[in-house]
């Protein structure tokens, strides 16, 4: 490695040095995730495991929740109560509606 007067550099060259630098430790370290991780699950298959099984991960990545709320003219419409309230919800209840009148299961 060749020595650097860091003090003879300007402001622009240290940044460039810092975002390469940066960017090199980023892959390096995704690259040694990679490696680590194949060696665990060739070790795990291995000894006739799949690395979910031993981790207690599933292969699913989460359950849609079922509908709550739905439309009281069109049933087809429906919302689970989470996230942002779908546009009729905030018509019925602006209407005089309640959320209750609005349960699929009352």
């Amino acid at each position: 490695m060749t020595d650097i007067n860091w003090d003879e550099l300007s402001l622009e060259d240290l940044k460039t040095i810092q975002k390469k630098a940066t960017k090199a430790i980023s892959t390096f370290q995704a690259r040694k995730r990679k490696e680590a991780l194949a060696a665990v699950e060739a070790k795990a298959a291995e000894m006739g495991f799949a690395l979910g099984e031993l981790t207690g991960a599933s292969k699913t990545k989460g359950s849609k929740a079922p509908p709550k709320y739905c439309h009281p003219d069109n049933p087809a419409m429906t919302w689970t109560g989470r996230g942002r309230q779908p546009n009729w919800v905030k018509d019925a209840v602006a209407n005089g509606k309640s959320m209750d009148d609005l349960l699929i299961v009352k």
